[in-house]
């Protein structure tokens, strides 16, 4: 018990579609552990931090109740458990993106949520399915026609089992839903992994530490560096179209009529840059992955 005490306390989810990508971050940023088969808790080696694996539907009131101090889920569950305003969103972590939409089958008459006010409503999701239809109807949550069933898993089955007219439910694919024989009617917001921490924590420098480890990351996955040569007279419209994260670096070459620049780029507009260094005469571009970094 006494290893634990002191420890900053974080909580990524046990199993399912977050799990595997948490675990590549934690350990992309430098978190040793050793996590046994069916071990919930564990200790990290190389810093205070006590690891626990939990449900990813309950950590964020873990991290609002301030049983843990920072966690990693679903924006999704954040706003399910309604606590938007108890919990600080340092991060948006850039995976498990999907929507959360009203479904139903394909041969119904439905065009969107509002055809099925007064009818039957599965979903995962009640309170965030509730206030939708809340505000659809002009109502209070309490007051809504709509008959809201919840269930814990396997919502998809609903329509087709006759126990509901449409349901609300993560699409990511969409291949779930067209297996089931069900279309999009409606959107009640997009969602992804969120880093989140308790308010009032007394880990405050930790938090910042795995934060900045953490972008460090996400930019290193959205970036690389992109290295080259220019005629010194060149060099303001390089700069145009390499500005870097801040500034980009310039450095003297032998040849003093020449820099050589290096600027960290964006992989989604890398080709147009390199077209557009060419045009302008530079030469010996090269480009290098970046692993991680700190910005």
């Amino acid at each position: 018990m006494n290893q634990k005490e002191n420890r900053m306390i974080l909580a990524v989810p046990k199993k399912g579609r977050l799990y595997e990508e948490c675990l590549q971050l934690l350990h992309k940023i430098g978190i040793d552990f050793y996590r046994k088969p069916r071990q919930d808790i564990t200790l990290v080696t190389n810093l205070p931090i006590l690891l626990v694996f939990l449900p990813a539907a309950d950590i964020a009131t873990y991290v609002a109740k301030g049983s843990v101090d920072m966690g990693m889920t679903g924006y999704d569950i954040i706003a399910e458990n309604n606590v938007d305003d108890k919990v600080d969103t340092l991060l948006n972590l850039g995976f498990g993106k999907c929507k959360l939409q009203v479904q139903v089958p394909v041969e119904s008459n439905a065009s969107g949520g509002s055809d099925l006010i007064g009818k039957r409503v599965v979903t995962s999701f009640p309170n965030l399915t509730r206030k939708y239809f809340a505000e659809l109807e002009g109502v209070k949550e309490d007051e809504i026609k709509t008959k809201i069933q919840y269930v814990n898993g396997s919502v998809e089955a609903a329509c087709g089992l006759g126990l509901a007219d449409g349901i609300v439910d993560l699409v990511e694919s969409g291949d779930t839903m067209r297996a089931a024989g069900l279309r999009v009617a409606g959107t009640l917001l997009q969602t992804e992994t969120k880093l989140i921490t308790n308010q009032h924590s007394s880990h405050r420098q930790l938090i910042e530490t795995l934060k900045s480890r953490i972008e460090g990351v996400l930019t290193a996955k959205l970036y690389v560096l992109c290295q080259y040569n220019i005629h010194r007279e060149k060099t303001g419209e390089a700069i145009k179209i390499t500005p870097g994260k801040r500034a980009p670096s310039i450095m003297t070459l032998d040849n003093q009529d020449w820099v050589a620049i290096n600027a960290m780029v964006e992989k989604s507009n890398l080709a147009e840059k390199m077209d557009s260094l060419k045009a302008i005469g530079a030469t010996d571009i090269l480009v290098l992955s970046i692993e991680n970094c700190r910005v």
